[in-house]
């Protein structure tokens, strides 16, 4: 069973007096289930899982009304040797989204309080909506991801203490030793090439080659197309699929800006933006929009019909890859033409992970551009992405002292180079993004 960040979560969860039912959400075949069930199995006498696309007769259990008496005894009728023990058993509703009527029954269970429950959907379409109105005020949320590269690390059996290492590095700022470098670098392309979906992480983990993985890449993009079929709903399906077909096409490009008229000849923004939002609701890709000035604050600073979209798992990005791309990656290591993109949507995977919102600053004229920004406590924080080790003259200008930008203080590069900091911006190798929301808490919190 791969370790995931969402285990503490529901620990946390379960000991927290008066927690309400849980909801789960997240992309699809990123290990929701898996987690829960592992979890239950751990944590309660007894386990009770309803997977209401797999078992849809359990659908009418809510027919009689939404009191949790009813819901049970509809459950026993369906299931007589089912044990519902109250204050022993968590109740686990998976595909969430096939029964849009338990969400409302979450205020009674909620009010009852003798039964954890928690509950899995897909972010697939217009159904989750349907779930959020029904059942605010009586129900937390967690959104899950594909898997980190702190939990490829520990999948690799690094343990929380190597984690703590890292992140001692990065606010010490002491660079690496060469072996050091070496090593995790070479897992952080190895995690660039594979992704974080779980079944293929975990292929890879027993076998220790890629041998296979690209095909059930493939796989998983054909079930992402076949589930945007399957469940996108009131917006137009062709052109969800478009979208999602062509933004390899987009990150290839200098820019990486979203642009309609790669999409088809006469396509207009607004006839596609349904379809970009759809995605992103869907927890497939990432949107980055631009900011309307580089200044705090944040949110609502930005201009709408400016965007980047970045895969929500770089594994999946390289599967989109042509043929050919695939068989240099894989062979020879070489990125060709798609590096800095690569680099790019694995940094904004691994910002989005740590629960960051994708912003990115270019200016009208074109003269300073900025890959993200997000802001610690007091600034706003410049982000440039460098496959090497690259000057970086629009975040030295940022971050200079003439008062032209006053929300700034600092900058931060990742790129292929150690640790350093030279007053103005700090430099740190690729693989220690997953950490950037710890560092700037604890470089402010204790100064070190």
């Amino acid at each position: 069973m791969l370790k995931r960040l969402i285990d503490r979560h529901l620990r946390a969860w379960k000991y927290r007096a008066g927690h309400k039912p849980l909801i789960v959400k997240g992309a699809r075949q990123i290990g929701k289930t898996a987690s829960i069930q592992h979890f239950g199995q751990q944590a309660y006498d007894n386990m009770l899982t309803i997977n209401f696309v797999l078992q849809p007769q359990y659908q009418a259990i809510f027919n009689d009304g939404f009191e949790v008496e009813s819901i049970l005894k509809n459950i026993s009728l369906l299931n007589p040797s089912v044990v519902l023990e109250a204050g022993k058993t968590l109740l686990f509703f998976d595909e969430l989204q096939a029964s849009p009527s338990c969400a409302t029954s979450l205020k009674s269970f909620c009010i009852d309080g003798r039964y954890d429950v928690i509950c899995s959907g897909s972010l697939m379409g217009v159904y989750y909506q349907q779930i959020e109105s029904n059942s605010v005020g009586y129900k937390e949320d967690y959104e899950m991801h594909s898997m980190s590269f702190e939990e490829f690390l520990w999948a690799m059996g690094y343990d929380e203490e190597r984690i703590a290492d890292l992140l001692a590095h990065m606010c010490q700022v002491h660079p690496f030793s060469a072996l050091e470098m070496q090593v995790y670098n070479d897992l952080f392309r190895d995690y660039m090439v594979i992704g974080g979906m779980p079944a293929v992480v975990n292929q890879y983990v027993q076998q220790r080659h890629f041998g296979g993985i690209l095909a059930m890449q493939k796989q998983l993009l054909l079930d992402y197309e076949e589930d945007i079929t399957k469940y996108a709903q009131g917006v137009d399906k062709a052109r969800i699929l478009s979208v999602y077909r062509h933004i390899s096409t987009f990150l290839g490009s200098d820019s990486k800006r979203f642009q309609i008229t790669k999409i088809a000849r006469n396509a207009r923004n607004r006839d596609y933006i349904g379809s970009v939002e759809w995605l992103s609701n869907a927890g497939i890709v990432g949107l980055c929009y631009n900011m309307s000035s580089p200044a705090l604050p944040i949110k609502g600073n930005y201009i709408p019909n400016q965007y980047k979209i970045y895969y929500h798992d770089t594994g999946l990005l390289i599967a989109a890859l042509d043929d050919e791309a695939q068989q240099d990656l894989r062979n020879n290591q070489n990125l060709g033409t798609y590096k800095g993109a690569l680099y790019e949507n694995i940094v904004a995977d691994m910002l989005l992970k740590q629960g960051y919102a994708l912003h990115y600053y270019r200016n009208e004229k074109s003269t300073i551009e900025v890959d993200f920004m997000v802001r610690d406590a007091h600034s706003l924080v410049p982000i440039e992405v460098k496959a090497a080790q690259n000057s970086s003259p629009s975040l030295h200008k940022m971050t200079r002292r003439d008062g032209a930008y006053e929300d700034i203080r600092y900058g931060i590069k990742f790129c292929n180079a150690n640790i350093g900091f030279d007053g103005h911006i700090y430099t740190f190798p690729h693989f220690l993004a997953f950490l950037l929301r710890a560092f700037l808490e604890q470089v402010l919190s204790v100064k070190c």
